[in-house]
């Protein structure tokens, strides 16, 4: 376990089709929510456990209001060796200094289209530029690291597969391409509509050349390639090539429910032990005990799936809203 993920909210400015395609949802109570205090406290026990690398998630994290408050609690955890945030970008001009100064390493910033129109309708906002802007400011108070994720769905952005990483290499921003993933508010997912990491380098390479995979011994969720004039891209294959075997990642939820499994029906509610008053050894025993009983295997189970793989009915989604991809930080 070496990595945990944050969601800070749940709610979002944005309605992906591919993530959150109703026009609304049952929120988690704001009340219920963690304070930076809290979440602090937790992440601070998780990297006494080994944890060293830390996101910020949501929904979109930036709609948190003061969240370089949380950052400069977090920075000052030496332990940490990685903190990072993924954002849709829209409010990320107006607060990208503030959270550079706080002391936030890495930025990772959805973009799943190079075209306005698109843009428009796939998230039902008229907002693409903001997102350009943020990427832009980001890149001039000096985020040095950068990270664009594109979500890949046939029919829709597959074709921007190259122009994607041309733009990256303009940004001075690394690409990752991610299969379409049937998790949480994903109601409208078919495998039809899956682009898989070996169509994607094989476009790629009949029109760029060919591409070098990287092997590197650091478990992440992307692949890494090499192209001809140096250019860096990841793939995260979920659906075909599932890393469930190398994953060390956890997910805490922003009311403290810490899911070991992007795919896991229940989790560990740490928030009620840190409430009830448990002691920090106490919070962490829990946390061992379940991590190494683990036998999560979401994504190799929902491959085995096959033909019966199917995604989870919005209605199901409104009775445990915990189950949202958008709740669980995905």
């Amino acid at each position: 376990m070496r990595s945990l993920r944050i969601s800070v909210t749940d709610r979002c400015n944005l309605r992906c089709q591919y993530c959150m395609p109703e026009e609304e949802y049952v929120w988690l109570n704001r009340h219920e929510l963690l304070t930076y205090e809290e979440i602090a406290e937790i992440a601070d026990i998780f990297t006494q456990l080994g944890v060293e690398k830390i996101r910020f998630t949501g929904g979109e994290p930036l709609l948190r209001r003061d969240l370089d408050i949380l950052v400069r609690l977090l920075a000052q955890n030496d332990r940490i060796r990685d903190l990072a945030l993924t954002t849709n970008g829209i409010l990320l001009a107006s607060s990208a200094e503030r959270l550079r100064r706080a002391g936030l390493h890495r930025l990772t910033v959805s973009l799943d289209t190079l075209r306005p129109d698109r843009f428009r309708a796939l998230t039902r906002k008229n907002v693409h530029a903001q997102v350009l802007e943020g990427i832009e400011v980001a890149r001039r108070v000096g985020f040095e690291k950068i990270k664009l994720n594109t979500v890949v769905v046939r029919g829709f952005n597959d074709d921007e597969l190259v122009d994607l990483i041309a733009f990256g290499k303009e940004m001075g921003a690394e690409v990752r391409f991610i299969e379409y993933m049937d998790v949480g508010g994903a109601t409208r997912w078919s495998m039809e509509q899956v682009v898989s990491r070996s169509e994607m380098l094989s476009r790629l390479e009949r029109q760029l050349g060919p591409i070098e995979p990287l092997n590197e011994s650091e478990w992440a969720p992307a692949d890494r390639y090499m192209l001809p004039d140096g250019t860096v891209f990841g793939i995260i294959s979920s659906i075909t090539q599932p890393f469930c075997c190398t994953c060390d990642r956890a997910r805490l939820t922003s009311d403290g429910i810490w899911f070991l499994c992007l795919y896991a029906q229940e989790g560990v509610d740490l928030k009620r032990l840190l409430r009830a008053g448990a002691s920090r050894e106490h919070i962490a025993a829990a946390i061992m005990s379940a991590w190494r009983q683990r036998t999560d295997r979401g994504a190799e189970q929902r491959k085995a799936l096959r033909e019966q793989r199917t995604p989870l009915p919005a209605e199901d989604l409104r009775k445990n809203p915990h189950l949202e991809m958008h709740t669980r930080g995905g």
